[in-house]
């Protein structure tokens, strides 16, 4: 398992019951999990003195119960990114923590190729890439990048995070668009990258109602993307947080779609969040990556 613990800002304290207790900057959110089936004993005083609690409902969805928790608030990570939280809808604040151990990956493949070739742009290509925190990882280890989200509203945040994060002037391109149209059109464009990330959902849709059902659409697309990677391309991250895509379901489809035309090594894993309270490690989706030999 790949695990993300180089926080400084951010824990997650302890889990049971199906949620789990978590330290945001100064303030503690107990937010539901489903992969917390065990039931034991909640011994951290967090479960009671939280700042924000997300109430799942039996109907589905839930609302948020808050104790002295602004609007808004921010944490840094250690490469320099600040990230503005808010919670909203359906228990999530804007940021998956766990997502830092492969910004952690791809900064040292970006920040090395900087060094050995110091005056060669490397283009990155974000691709449902939400509130941009590996948009502002790259962007901070010396990458061109193109934000691409379906949500203006996701965009807008990117773009706060990118600000904060002492990026006004950094080459990031912030596009509100239907990714596999996008990307359809930078092939045709003859456009490449040297890099690309994606973080598809299992379901979605795009700004003119584009429908994206993950099972069914994630192949192609991965597949339409391997034409827009340049010959010398660095590497590739796919992340699933859906049920169906483990990680050797990753390996598979990224050594068919990718290594067959980009000859390089391909792994897949598990990604996890430490549990301070227990020393184990909370499962927090998978992740495929594809890195040039």
């Amino acid at each position: 398992m790949w695990i993300a613990n180089n926080w400084t800002d951010y824990e997650i304290l302890d889990t049971s019951s199906g949620e789990k207790l978590e330290r945001w900057g100064k303030y503690l959110l107990v937010r539901p999990d489903p992969q917390v089936i065990w039931n034991t004993d909640k011994i951290n005083n967090g479960w009671r003195k939280f700042n924000g609690h997300y109430h799942r409902s039996n109907k589905g969805g839930g609302e948020w119960e808050f104790r002295s928790l602004p609007e808004e608030w921010s944490i840094s990570y250690q490469n320099g990114a600040v990230f503005n939280l808010k919670p909203f809808a359906f228990k999530h604040t804007g940021l998956f923590p766990e997502q830092a151990v492969n910004w952690d990956w791809f900064s040292s493949i970006i920040s090395k190729e900087k060094e050995a070739h110091p005056d060669k742009p490397i283009k990155v290509l974000n691709l449902f890439a939400y509130t941009g925190g590996a948009t502002i990882a790259a962007a901070l280890a010396g990458a061109e990048v193109t934000h691409v989200d379906a949500s203006k509203g996701m965009v807008s945040w990117a773009k706060e995070n990118a600000v904060a994060s002492g990026l006004s002037d950094a080459k990031i391109r912030w596009l509100v668009d239907d990714c596999q149209k996008f990307v359809e059109r930078e092939i045709r464009r003859g456009n490449k990258y040297d890099a690309i990330i994606m973080d598809p959902p299992s379901y979605g849709r795009g700004p003119k109602g584009e429908i994206w059902k993950i099972e069914e659409s994630i192949f192609p697309f991965v597949k339409l993307c391997e034409e827009i990677l340049s010959d010398d391309a660095l590497f590739l991250l796919i992340n699933s947080y859906t049920t169906g895509l483990q990680p050797a379901v990753l390996t598979y489809m990224i050594e068919t779609a990718i290594n067959k035309k980009h000859p390089g090594t391909v792994k897949s894993d598990e990604i996890g969040l430490p549990v301070s309270d227990t020393g184990l490690i909370l499962p927090c989706g998978a992740s495929g990556r594809w890195i040039r030999k």
